[in-house]
């Protein structure tokens, strides 16, 4: 298997470790177990174009990647559909598709998982044909997003800080937006605080994440509060993995879903894999079943 990963020196936990160590552990591991490994070390604003570079290789099994969620999402848009896999050294501040994946959270556990682990399919989504590996939202998430961004942090701990100051300024602002869904054909209007799109369904009693990658559903989530509590509760409901348990959301599983909206302003309006993106004025969000290959740990039980 010949691996080449790229580490974003700017990407989440990567900041604060000894990068030169970490891939002589990458180059040695995965050499122990009959593999060839690269090593890239990337500033943040060249990341895509790497990615994009390593990706048009005919030569190459498997892309890896060190760094936030946005490295992770952009990686797997540009590997979908070919026979390169993604792997992941979780190093961002929620590493949500990463665990999807069951990939340790430690790095070093990590890069001792995937160098002993093996290849599969897993399911990817996309919104007119740009690729998503966790989450398409619209209302209260962007605002919160844009909220996030206004704050100042430089760690994990302080993101995950600004993260919640940004739910209880959302919330507190209580955003509404008229949408018409399409679900498998199906059409209904729907003015709703918020609407989430989940790349399979998730999980019960943890982070918001899929417990299958090769579910073969989206996930669709409906914010039916009204009242500033109700939006925030339920918006922590969501976070702690208790969905299930509160009246204000209204939770459906599908293969299709066209989102269509009227308003003028449509900049940062929707967030992809926790980016801010323009809202297009229709949105078609599909799932594409066991579209992306991945290196996953070998005990991986999905």
């Amino acid at each position: 298997m010949k691996v080449h990963a790229i580490l974003n020196r700017h990407g989440g936990t990567l900041r604060t470790t000894d990068l030169e160590l970490l891939s002589s552990a990458i180059r040695g591991e995965f050499q122990l177990h009959g593999h060839e490994a690269e090593v890239e070390l990337v500033d943040g604003p060249e990341v895509g174009e790497s990615i994009e570079r390593q990706a048009r290789r005919d030569d190459l099994d498997v892309l890896m990647v060190g760094g936030g969620d946005g490295t992770v999402s952009s990686a797997a848009a540009a590997v979908a559909g070919t026979q390169i896999a993604l792997g992941i050294l979780p190093a961002g501040t929620m590493n949500l598709f990463a665990r999807s994946l069951q990939i340790p959270m430690g790095l070093d556990p990590a890069v001792k998982a995937l160098a002993n682990g093996r290849i599969t399919d897993v399911d990817i989504a996309s919104v007119n044909g740009r690729y998503f590996v966790h989450q398409f939202a619209v209302g209260m998430h962007a605002r919160m997003v844009r909220t996030r961004e206004k704050l100042d942090y430089s760690s994990r701990i302080g993101k995950m800080w600004a993260s919640a100051r940004a739910v209880v300024t959302a919330a507190g602002a209580l955003p509404m937006v008229d949408l018409r869904f399409e679900i498998d054909g199906k059409a209904q209007v729907v003015r709703t605080p918020a609407v989430a799109i989940s790349n399979n369904i998730y999980g019960d009693g943890h982070l918001p994440y899929a417990d299958d990658p090769q579910g073969g559903k989206l996930g669709i989530y409906i914010m039916r509060a009204t009242s500033r509590l109700a939006v925030l509760k339920t918006t922590v409901d969501m976070m702690r993995g208790a969905w299930k348990d509160t009246d204000n959301l209204t939770v459906i599983t599908a293969d299709e879903i066209v989102i269509e909206h009227r308003r003028s302003k449509s900049r940062n309006r929707s967030v992809m894999d926790g980016e801010l993106r323009a809202l297009d004025r229709r949105s078609e969000v599909k799932i594409h079943p066991r579209g992306l290959k991945v290196l996953v740990p070998e005990e991986a039980t999905f």
